[in-house]
């Protein structure tokens, strides 16, 4: 096992940059997640990492190693991709070993190493199958297996779940963040959904066009979004967005989001300058359902009902006259009926809002 760190890492093709000044540091160990929309550089970084691609600039060290000039089949680690490349004509034992006999292994420390990756990934019945006589989760476990029989110093998964169905997927992502509790390899992994970011990530970096967004734990990158970008990627449903105009009035800060107003806190009215264009961030747990009418509370209807079973997601779009309409996600309890045509008081949590700058789409005002 080893760390893994990049120092400015950047790669181009031709005159079209796909990464750009990347560095980060993952410790031994750890497993991180690198998550953003597609053609982030996500799959860039990961194969630079593995020698794959060919770093235009900066450094790329496993361990104390520096691994620029080293190639691909020298740098120990292993990478499992979205297909499985498993080879058709061999058993799962055979899969398995291939790896193995290539680097020279005995056959005996072969066999000892298929035995505890089959029992650890329960596949140990189907070693005498081959790849298509597997579903696509079994085929799954296999590529996992032979990449962990390798006993690298690093893991690479480029999308390893995504061909499998939501069942099976989240099955086989409790099972993988089990493996790495067990196995403790130092783990990189790419994925454009932000809930095996969350779920599986001891750090998540957040990529978007090719640079770093932010990198935090789950938990930091949920609750203090370095940008609106992220703010709106991370999290399910995502973070509502207004646009607004601070103002403050007789001494009063508040925002006007198109013909209705709501308070401004003092934590963030210092940081704003009157009339200035924002956009106000709210996460759909933090606003609720009111019954009685305030002129502080944010009016919306109702356009759409979706039943998720312990919470309702509610679509509502803001009463707004002639601006064109916001539309806002809320949840509210099963108990609480909404349907299509309401009109809503919603109560926003004050201390759960986030402005952005609307036209950079910074966060602006104190982290939490």
């Amino acid at each position: 096992m080893a760390k893994v760190e990049l120092k400015d890492i950047a790669r181009r093709f031709g005159g079209v940059t796909a990464i750009a000044d990347i560095s980060f540091e993952v410790p031994d160990g750890e497993f991180w997640v690198l998550v953003g929309p597609s053609g982030c550089g996500k799959s860039t970084i990961l194969r630079t990492i593995a020698g794959l691609d060919v770093a235009t600039q900066g450094q790329i060290y496993i361990g104390d190693r520096l691994m620029n000039d080293v190639p691909a089949r020298e740098r120990d680690v292993a990478m499992v991709f979205q297909n499985y490349a498993l080879y058709p004509h061999m058993t799962v034992t055979e899969n398995l070993a291939f790896g193995l006999k290539m680097r020279g292994i005995d056959d005996k420390t072969t066999a000892s190493r298929i035995d505890t990756v089959a029992q650890s990934l329960n596949i140990a019945h189907l070693l005498d199958r081959k790849p298509r006589q597997l579903s696509g989760g079994q085929q799954q476990r296999v590529a996992l297996g032979r990449a962990i029989a390798r006993q690298p110093q690093v893991f690479l998964l480029d999308e390893p779940l995504s061909n499998l169905d939501a069942q099976l997927r989240d099955d086989t992502r409790a099972e993988l963040k089990q493996l790495h509790q067990t196995v403790g390899i130092t783990t990189i992994y790419v994925t454009h959904d932000q809930v095996e970011a969350m779920t599986l990530a001891d750090k998540i970096v957040v990529l978007n066009q090719g640079s770093i967004q932010q990198i935090g734990t789950p938990q930091i990158i949920y609750a203090n979004p370095a940008n609106q970008m992220v703010a709106t990627f991370v999290g399910n449903p995502p973070m509502n967005m207004l646009r607004a105009t601070y103002q403050r009035q007789a001494g009063a800060p508040a925002f006007a989001v198109h013909q209705q107003r709501l308070p401004c806190p003092e934590r963030l009215a210092a940081a704003l300058k009157p009339e200035q264009r924002i956009n106000l961030g709210i996460r759909p747990e933090q606003m609720q359902v009111v019954t009685a009418q305030d002129p502080w509370h944010l009016q919306a209807q109702v356009t759409l009902v979706e039943p998720l079973g312990r919470e309702v997601l509610v679509r509502a779009e803001v009463l707004d006259g002639a601006a064109p309409s916001t539309t806002l996600s809320v949840l509210v309890p099963p108990s609480q009926t909404v349907i299509v045509g309401d009109r809503l008081y919603l109560a926003l949590n004050l201390d759960a809002l986030f402005v952005f700058d609307a036209v950079t789409g910074d966060r602006i005002g104190p982290a939490e």
